[in-house]
Parts: C-alpha cells; structure tokens; sequence
C-alpha cells in the first residue's frame, strides 16, 4: 500500500499523543532515577472560557521543553495542568448565551439555577484548552488535570481566607475601587486599559460665598508679571467630567499660586447643588494645567480621594451600581445642600446624558466659563470595553503589606531567581509600593465569600453555614453574596493542586516548584 500523497498532521498527531497518553510516559515520576531531585512546572491555570492564543503555544511550548528535557535526565518530575473558572470571563460568556439563546436572564434565573447553567457551560466547553494542548503535544500529567471549582481546592481557597482572616490581614472596608458599571462589579487594576480619548475640558463658575472678590491677572508682560487684573466675585474650575460636579466637596489650589493664595480657607458654592465647599491649598492642584484651580470630588476619582483626605474633606457618592445619577433618597448628598429643582431631573440618568444636560443648563445660566477640546487618558475595563467608575464601595481587601515581606526576602537573598534578572526591579517596585488588595467581585460564580452576617451586623467566619450557625448560637444568619477575585484562588495553585491542607506526599515531593514560565 502506497504512503499517503499528503500529509495530515491532524491524524498523527491524534494517534501519537494516545500512544504518548497510554503508556504513561507522563505521569508524575515517570522515567525518575532512584532518590531522583525532583522538577516540578505548574501550568499558569489559563482561562476554562478560552482557547490557546499564540502566547499561550508560546509559553506551553517552553515548559514542555523544560518538562521533557529532566525526565529524560531521570529528574521526578511533574508538569501540573488545569484551569482557572475565571469569574468574571465565564460569567459573561454563560450571559452572553443566554441572551443569544432567549432564555431567562441571570437575574430572572437566581443565583442557584444560574450557576447550574455555567456547570452545563463548563461540562459542554470547558475542556477545549485542554484537547488544544493535547494536540500541541504538552506533556502534562493529565490524570492530575485540576479546576479551581473542584471540591477540594475550593475548601483550601476558603481556609486560606479564614486564616488570613483571623490574623487580621482580611478586612471589610469602604474605599474606592475601579468599578465596571457595564459588570456592575469592582475589578482589578491589572483588569483596566487607559485609552486615549478625544474630548473636552469644561470651565465651569463657582460663586466665592459671603460676597468675596479677588482680583484676577488677565494681562501679563515678556516676564509673564501679571499687569493687568479684573475683579472676581467667581472661582473657575475646569473639568473633563462635569457629570460628577453634584459630589464635589471641595476645589483645590496650590498654595504656591499667586492668584488664589487670598483664597485659601474660603468657601464656594456649588452650582446647582447650593452646596457650601472650601477652598483648599494641595500641592495635587497644578497651576499651569487648566485654570490652577480643581473640583475635588473624592467618591469619583482616585486623586481627589487622596485630596481629600489630607484636607478633612466630605465623601459624596452620586451614582448607581450602573454609573447612573443616583440623589433622590441619598442622605450624604441631601446633607447642608438646598439643590435647584434641575437637579432631581437628572435621577437615574446614564452619567453621559447627565453630563450633556448639566453642560446645557451650565451654558443656560452663565456657570459656564468656556470649552477646549483636549485629549485625555480614559480607563476601560479590558472585558466589558465601558469606561470605569472610580466608586466608594464596602468591599472585602488583604492587608498585602503584611504578608509581602517573605516574596521580598527570598529574591533578596537569592533564593528565587528572575530571569531577565532588569526585572527584578519592576518586582521590588510592585511589592515594596502596595496597595491593599481588593478580593471582592460583585458576581455570582467564583468562591463565595466565608462570611455570615446576622441581624446586627455581626460577622461569622466560617467553612460552612452550619458552623456560622453553631458560632452564632443558632441566629438566623445571611451569607455574604459575592465571590473571591480569581487570583484569590489561582495564588493557591501551587500548593492547592498538591493536596495543601492536607500534608501529602506530592506536596512534600514537588513543592516549592522549580520554575515558573509566564
């Protein structure tokens, strides 16, 4: 019989990976000399959602290399494979769906029957990354392939959350967080792309309280000495985002700005809200951008929020989980504020039509100053491509600059290498500059938070309802409803793939890991 006139790579490589997979070749030992050193690589959990990318050949392709390469010198070795549930990703492919589909909504479903829907997702399409690196040829011990939503390694992601808990490193706080009005959850930094944008920068009028004037440089020589002045009984402030104007609660000026230090310690009132806020002297505001004089509004934006809370200043939230005007029954707005019957008008407005309306009724009763267009930097949630809210929010965070020193100390020291070794330093710049880490999503699949509140507001932490109860003394209780950030769990991969709590042989064997390629 003749040879085939061309060759298909798809049944080849078919029938050589069984060959491969049935004789056991790469099972975790496999081919190891007595007393062997053990190697060990733990595949970075790509996404249950996705398919393989040219990154993901790419890096599979080096740990393959690498995997192969000891257990043909005899190390013990083991390449770990498995998948992350990725939270965010897959909630919205299972929505997508459904909507695609004319089906019931996540929110018509309930929590329990959708999660039922995103397990059936998961058993139909969930092993397509896994079949793609079979064909590659990745020798991984697949009789170990791992989830991040199995039974067991969820157990040890909601130990790791209590005993963090415990030593206090885990607390529930109010801060401002990149939040996805698209996703109605807070995402991480690393979930944000800054886009460059064409708009504009408003100047807006805001009225000096008690009849206050100052006097204004408008004219000014060759060496930029002001010559000529005009009388201002006005502040002008300029903004890209008019829309947050009704959550300012103070304008900043830099106290080395010659034209508004006799303003330091003053008030202004604010447009359409009639709400009195001071003039406050901050290094943030730079008097060669704009006018030199800013609107803090410390619940819309990260720069204001550290403004104010270095000058005392008040914390307004004026949006919905889905970025629209929320001041109707909002009390911290309400608060020593006498608002113009235009203001109740914008209640549950999208923040861009609001934004056109407040411009509107700005130009309508002179508050308007002017209009540039400029380019400015706008963050986007790199999912859902909405621009992001920074929003004030109660949300769950690790205390990251308790628990950073070790990972400091052991590059330090040399024990863990980083190869290009330049980029140890962008690795010290992360750990040693870190945030408080928010863990919290406002979703529905992932691990659900291990905390019980009861009437009073009382926490419960705890690996099951049951044992909530038993600490509670039998109250009636109610289970915090979001879930884990995903790195929350894929942190734990290393040791939660091995059998971690559980002090097994493999875990002893095979952890810490040799190499780690991403």
């Amino acid at each position: 019989m003749g040879m085939d006139k061309n060759f298909s790579p798809l049944d080849c490589e078919k029938k050589i990976f069984k060959k491969w997979e049935t004789s056991g070749a790469f099972k975790a030992g496999s081919n190891a000399k007595k007393n062997a050193e053990s190697f060990c690589i733990m595949i970075p959990p790509p996404n249950v959602t996705g398919s393989l990318h040219m990154g993901h050949a790419f890096n599979n392709t080096l740990q393959d290399i690498l995997t192969r390469w000891h257990r043909m010198r005899g190390f013990d070795t083991l390449w770990q494979p498995g998948q992350d549930h990725a939270g965010i990703a897959t909630q919205m492919v299972v929505e997508r769906q459904l909507l695609e589909q004319g089906e019931l909504s996540r929110s018509e479903l309930g929590r329990e029957a959708f999660l039922k829907k995103i397990w059936e997702w998961k058993d139909q399409s969930g092993d397509t990354i896994i079949n793609q690196l079979k064909r590659l040829g990745a020798s991984c011990d697949w009789e170990r392939n791992r989830f991040t939503m199995d039974p067991g390694f969820h157990d040890a992601v909601l130990r790791v959350f209590i005993e963090l808990y415990k030593k206090g490193y885990i607390y529930r706080g109010k801060r401002l967080v990149n939040w996805d009005p698209f996703l109605e959850t807070a995402i991480s930094d690393l979930e944000v792309e800054q886009i460059e944008k064409s708009g504009y920068l408003w100047r807006f009028r805001y009225t000096l309280e008690n009849g206050i004037t100052y006097q204004h440089p408008i004219s000014f020589n060759e060496d930029n000495e002001p010559i000529e002045y005009e009388t201002r009984d006005y502040l002008v402030v300029a903004t890209t985002r008019p829309e947050t104007m009704l959550g300012d609660t103070g304008v900043a000026v830099n106290p080395t700005d010659s034209r508004y230090e006799s303003l330091i310690g003053q008030k202004v009132i604010l447009p359409f809200a009639n709400r009195s806020i001071p003039i406050v002297g901050d290094h943030y505001a730079n008097p060669t951008k704009g006018t030199g004089a800013v609107k803090i509004t410390p619940a819309h934006d990260f720069n204001d929020w550290e403004v104010g809370q270095r000058n005392g200043l008040r914390v307004i939230n004026i949006f919905d989980s889905k970025a629209r005007i929320q001041i109707k029954d909002n009390k911290l707005f309400l608060e020593d504020c006498q608002p113009d019957k235009f203001v109740f008008s914008l209640e549950k407005l999208d923040r861009y039509v609001a934004r056109e309306n407040i411009v509107a009724a700005a130009e309508k009763r002179g508050y308007l100053d002017g209009v540039d267009s400029e380019e400015h930097i706008v963050p986007h949630g790199d999912r859902s491509n909405v621009a992001i809210e920074p929003l004030l929010t109660n949300q769950w965070f690790v205390d990251t600059n308790k628990i950073v020193q070790p990972a400091i100390d052991a590059v330090r020291s040399g024990e863990t290498k980083i190869l290009p070794e330049q980029d140890a330093k962008v690795y010290f710049n992360w750990l040693e500059n870190i945030e408080p880490w928010c863990i919290s999503r406002q979703l529905w699949w992932g691990h659900q938070i291990p905390i019980w509140y009861d009437d009073e507001g009382n926490e419960y932490c705890a690996m099951s309802e049951e044992e909530a109860q038993k600490k509670a003394n039998g109250r009636p209780l109610i289970r915090d409803p979001d879930v884990l950030d995903t790195w929350f769990s894929s942190g734990l991969w290393p040791i939660g793939t091995l059998g971690w709590p559980e002090q097994t042989s493999e875990l002893k064997k095979y952890f810490p890991t040799s190499v780690l390629v991403t």
